[in-house]
């Protein structure tokens, strides 16, 4: 398994794959508001990736962050996680939060690891079962993280990016809250842009619930405002930035990385300038 996408197809013809591990990263709840209609459902014998109460850090004020490599390793552990293990990730709104965790487990250091295109959805369109939803315990895995720093940034880098624009930001969130035309959902926070970065909302790359062609990806990647530049990605809680992530990857081979405190962060730290479409703050 080398791709960092499979189709329903090729998972429903893998399930009795020994090393295979089927993780469930949907959430009940989001920021959009996109609903399922397949909440409480499951591919049979999937493990429930609890993104919101297990893997993200707990010690910090801001949503999602991503959780420090031991403890990453020891949740992933109790999910029967081994170095060995060839991991697909899905989520009931096809493709939401189910780049998110994959993104995570490359940034521990494991590159087994793929998302179902499509999700339940894509599932459900070929004919496949769905079960209840059911929480388990496993025999503890023997996972081990090794963590690439050069996958994230934080909010110091994005400042001094401001200066030297060695990296292109590019922003997964919809076009009314980048311009600054269309508020927050978060309260009290500001909406607008970080300076100098490009809007791409996340659903330009997704054709309902998959991601869309790779020829058709391509032409957004190789746009003249991005092509070959090094990206950091940005949303609102670093969500949807880890999908215009593995969309890029799915294509390029330049260098990215995701801003994990993302607007969440960005707009509600003092002294940070916001933009607008009509003003500079």
């Amino acid at each position: 398994m080398k791709s960092t996408i499979v189709s329903a197809k090729w998972l429903h013809k893998n399930l009795k794959n020994k090393d295979l591990i089927i993780l469930d990263a949907s959430q009940n709840e989001n920021k959009t508001n996109l609903k399922s209609e397949f909440e409480n459902l499951q591919i049979e014998n999937a493990r429930f990736f609890d993104l919101k109460n297990t893997f993200s850090d707990h010690h910090s004020d801001l949503p999602n962050m991503l959780p420090n490599p031991k403890d990453f390793e020891k949740e992933c552990r109790k999910l029967g996680i081994n170095n060995s293990s060839k991991i697909v990730v899905y989520d009931n709104l096809g493709i939401y939060t189910s780049p998110r965790t994959w993104w995570m487990f490359k940034i521990m250091g494991h590159i087994n690891i793929a998302v179902l295109n499509g999700g339940l959805p894509a599932w459900k369109n070929e004919g496949f079962e769905l079960v209840s939803f059911q929480k388990k315990e496993y025999q503890l895995g023997n996972f081990k993280a090794t963590f690439n720093p050069e996958m994230v940034r934080n909010i110091n880098e994005i400042k001094s990016n401001l200066t030297t624009e060695n990296e292109l930001v590019v922003d997964a969130r919809s076009e009314g809250r980048f311009n600054g035309t269309a508020p927050d959902p978060r309260a009290g926070l500001k909406s607008g842009h970080i300076p100098n970065s490009l809007n791409l909302p996340y659903t330009n790359v997704l054709n309902n619930t998959k991601f869309k062609s790779k020829e058709k990806l391509t032409k957004i990647f190789t746009s003249p405002e991005i092509s070959n530049k090094s990206l950091i990605f940005s949303c609102g809680s670093g969500i949807t930035a880890c999908i215009l992530m593995l969309a890029n990857e799915m294509v390029c081979d330049n260098k990215t990385a995701i801003y994990d405190g993302s607007w969440s962060e960005w707009a509600s730290a003092k002294k940070t300038p916001i933009n607008t479409k009509t003003l500079t703050e």
